[in-house]
This record gives structure tokens, sequence and C-alpha cells, in this order.
């Protein structure tokens, strides 16, 4: 009975150990369990964003300068004052104006006029119609003069000419020479004889002329003469040439070139009146007024600038790594340290083909258009910019702090019965702050640990087979 006392005392004394070690485990369990941060995994909507910061700036923006000297006369416009395209803002002294600015005004009549004449008159047609049919006689003269050279100098018939000419010039020396002897035992100092004599000399004078006129129709051209029929034929057709040419210009109306050459001279003296003004090149509000009246300028004299407030834009710089996530019609958030407590939006309207390397960092420019622009907002301010690239629904959602990288795999720990189980998991889309959970041996409502310890290892080292890291 005493073997059984001890039996029993034995027994009532393990269940009283394994009482208070049971107590002693889950005590340990509950503070171990307490040394853990925790969150409970819910589902929710996740958007991700790629952020960068920018320069505020006017759609389109333009600064004007003279680009001549003078004296400022009027100043049409203040800053604020909106203004539209070509509306005139200032102009210069009359009085203070160039010489060549003067003389552009006579000339730029002088050229109109030049150009009107062009356009309406007939007259450079007509004379080059009249040139033409000029310049084709003068080729077929040269042309019939140098065929006859091939032959002999003169037709028959004026051959013939040539010899009644001889005849009737021998007959006048005949009869001069009887005349003479009539007269010849005159004194020499007689007039009458001295007429006879006149007469003679002129008649044989006649004579030899005519004689040498028959023997040269009688005889063949030469090599110059041919040569220089040839180059008569040439010349009269380089003039038919150019005449042909002239007529085709001008045969259906003004030469276009003529046109444009006589209203580039407009334009261009039209450009000198010009800069005595200055326009504004397109609509938009005066932001800054340098010229005032009395003031003396010189070119390159800053006068205004001109910034299209209509629409508000920043450009941002976003990495290679981001580009390919950005898509122009994508929202964006905008927030101005100038202007607290309040939100901007926007959207993607441009994104740059090409990139830039700066300091081995390739960038890309990115356009944001500020759609809710006010007043607060001006060109010049310093805008964070949040990109929104994609935006997903009711999806398990895990804060970034709670996954770690073991072995290349991405992991979270999940508290079960109290202890931290590793549990591998795939992520699909990520923001800043959260990441969805694709896959993976965790479910809604479990309570992720957000700081596992370094190196932990509990039975079975601690991992929960899951389904495989799928998204990144």
């Amino acid at each position: 009975m005493k073997r059984t006392l001890i039996i029993i005392i034995v027994i009532i004394a393990l269940i009283v150990a394994g009482f208070l070690g049971f107590q002693q485990f889950q005590r340990m369990q509950a503070s171990t369990a307490s040394n853990f941060q925790t969150v409970t995994l819910n589902r929710g909507d996740l958007t991700a964003s790629v952020g960068a910061t920018g320069t505020v700036r006017s759609n389109q923006s333009g600064t004007l300068s003279w680009s001549t000297t003078g004296r400022v006369d009027k100043v049409n416009v203040a800053v604020g004052d909106v203004v539209q395209p070509e509306q005139v803002l200032a102009q210069l002294d009359q009085r203070s104006l160039s010489q060549s600015i003067i003389l552009a005004r006579a000339d730029l009549v002088t050229a109109q006029r030049n150009l009107e004449q062009l356009l309406n008159s007939g007259v450079a047609r007509a004379e080059a119609q009249q040139a033409l049919v000029a310049a084709q006689k003068e080729l077929d003269d040269a042309i019939e003069k140098r065929e006859s050279k091939q032959y002999a100098r003169a037709l028959p018939p004026t051959v013939d000419e040539a010899r009644a000419n001889l005849v009737v010039a021998q007959n006048a020396v005949d009869e001069a020479t009887k005349q003479y002897d009539r007269v010849d035992d005159r004194a020499e100092d007689d007039p009458i004889r001295a007429e006879v004599f006149a007469q003679l000399a002129r008649a044989r004078k006649e004579y030899d002329r005519q004689l040498a006129n028959l023997n040269w129709l009688l005889g063949r051209p030469d090599d110059q003469e041919i040569s220089e029929a040839d180059a008569r034929v040439a010349v009269a057709e380089a003039n038919l040439a150019d005449a042909q040419r002239e007529w085709e210009r001008l045969k259906d109306g003004p030469d276009p070139q003529d046109v444009a050459a006589a209203e580039a001279r407009i334009s261009a003296l039209e450009s000198t009146i010009g800069q005595i003004i200055l326009l504004s090149p397109f609509g938009g509000t005066v932001t800054h007024v340098e010229s005032k009246p009395g003031d003396q300028i010189n070119p390159g004299s800053v006068a205004f600038r001109i910034d299209d407030l209509s629409r508000l834009l920043v450009d941002v710089e976003i990495t290679e790594v981001d580009v390919n996530r950005i898509r122009p019609g994508q929202p964006v958030m905008m927030s101005f340290d100038a202007i607290p407590e309040k939100e901007y939006s926007g959207k993607v309207i441009e994104v740059a083909r090409v990139g830039a390397a700066t300091q081995g960092v390739v960038n890309f420019t990115v356009t944001v258009q500020i759609d809710n622009g006010d007043g607060a907002v001006r060109p010049g301010m310093t805008a964070a910019v949040n990109i929104i690239t994609d935006l997903i629904e009711n999806v398990l959602l895990v804060p970034n702090r709670a996954v770690r990288l073991r072995e290349g795999q991405r992991v979270v720990y999940v508290l079960r019965d109290g202890v931290p189980v590793m549990v591998d998991i795939g992520l699909g889309l990520t923001s800043d702050t959260t990441s969805q959970i694709v896959s993976g041996d965790v479910k809604e409502g479990d309570a992720v640990v957000l700081n596992p310890p370094t190196q932990f290892g509990p039975p079975n080292g601690g991992r929960s087979g899951g389904m495989g890291a799928g998204g990144q």
C-alpha cells in the first residue's frame, strides 16, 4: 500500500508539474507574441504612382525685345493686361527713327507699285513676243547669208547689174576723154581745162570701183567671210534662245519667281518699318513690362514678357526605370509648398521619346497639365507631382514593411497560434507603402508581423509551403 501511495504522489506531482509548465508555456508564448508588431491583412484598392518634382510653366511664353534704336513714344499695356495676337504693345517716336527706316517707307511705295505693275501690265509680255519675232528674223537672215557663201558671191542678176554698171562707167570715161582731148592744148591753169580734167578723173575712179565690184562678185567667198557668217548665225541662234526663254517665262502672265521676289522685297521693307512697333506674338497676359515712354532703346533692349496662362504645365524628369509605366492621359495629383493643405489634379499630356543622361542617370521629360489651376498657382512654383500609373480594386494588400526577401523569395511572417510562421508570397502591383498579394498561403484576416526577428527558426524552419512567388 505504501508503494501505491508513492505512485499516486508521483502521478499527482507530474500532473502539477505539467500544469505549471503549460501555464509557463502560455505565459512565454503570450510574452513572445506581445513583442511583435502586427497588422491584419485586408482587401482594398491599390494605387501605384510615380513621384517627381517639377516647375510650373505657362503654356507659351515669349520675351519681346526692340530690334532698332529710337525713343519710346507710347506703351499701351501694363502688367496683368490680357492681350490678343498682333496687338500693338508699344511704339517709337517717329522723330527718333533711323534713316534706313525712314527711307524704307519710300521704297515700300515703289515696291508695291512695281508689284502691281508686274501683276496687271501686259507690256512685258508684248515686248517679249516682239523680241522673239525679231530674233527669229535675225536668225533667218543670218542663215540665208551663210548659205549664200557656199556658191558665188552673187546671183546672176546681181552680176549682170554689175556688168551694166561697168559699161556705164566705161562710157562715162570715154565721153570724158573726148571732152578732155578738146581742151588738152589749153594752159594748165585754164578753168575749163581743169573742170574737164576733174570730170575725167571722177569717171575713171567710178570705172575702177565698178570693175573691182564686178571682179569681187565673180569670185568665191574666202575663209574669213565664211567664219564671219557662221559667227552671225551662232549669235542669232543664241539671241533667239534667250528670246524664247523670256517668252516662255511671260507668255502665261507674270513669272511666279518675279512675283515672289517682288513680294519678298515688300515683306523686307514692311519688316524694317515694323521695327518701330512691338506686337504681341500670341494671346496671353503681360507678365513683365520694361519699356517706359521716353526710354532710349537699342537693339536687344527687353521690353515685355507675355505668358499664355490659359493652360499651366509642369515638366518633371522621370528615370528610365519608371518611364515605360507612364502614358499620356494618366491622372496626376499635385501639391505645392507655397499652397499648403490644397491638392490639384491634372493629367499627363506628353512623354519624351528621347532621354537625356545626367551624371550617368538617364531621365525622360514628362509634361503634366494642371486641370484645376487657380490664381494661387503661378509659373515658376515648384510642384510635387504624383503620376497615377495603375489602380486596382478589392485586392489582398500587405504593407511593404512586412515583406522580407529570403533566398531570393519574398516572404511574410504570419502569427499562427502566437508563433510567427514564414510564408512564401508572390506580389503584384506595388505602391510606395502597400503591395498586392497574388499568391501564398495567406488570407484576409491573417495577422502579419511588421517587425519579424532578423533570424528566426521555429520548428520546420517556420516556413509554410506557399504557391510560389508571382508578380514582382
